[in-house]
């Protein structure tokens, strides 16, 4: 999680699909909405698929941003991130 990098990319869309993002926008939730579509899109189409391994990166998030990880550490890493790591590496 801690070496994630989001980067920036441009894209071309019909009109009205440029509408309803910038509706998604206005809640906060158009990036988070193309990241979830390119995701499932590169992870074989497959719904249950997608879905499990969004719920992990959900999950491996709430865990690095736990603000109590980050009091215990191990080998010099707080736990946040080494479970963070953990709940990843079980993505399919």
């Amino acid at each position: 999680m801690a070496t994630r990098k989001l980067v920036p990319y441009s894209l071309y869309l019909p009109q009205e699909y440029h509408d309803k993002l910038k509706e998604a926008a206005k809640e906060r939730k158009a990036s988070e909405l193309i990241r979830d579509a390119i995701a499932m899109m590169f992870d074989g189409g497959d719904a249950f698929k997608s879905g499990y391994n969004q719920g992990l990166r959900d999950a491996a998030k709430v865990v690095f941003d736990c603000e109590e990880a980050t009091y215990v550490s191990v080998k010099g890493r707080d736990v946040g991130e080494l479970l963070s790591e953990l709940i990843e590496g079980l993505k399919k």
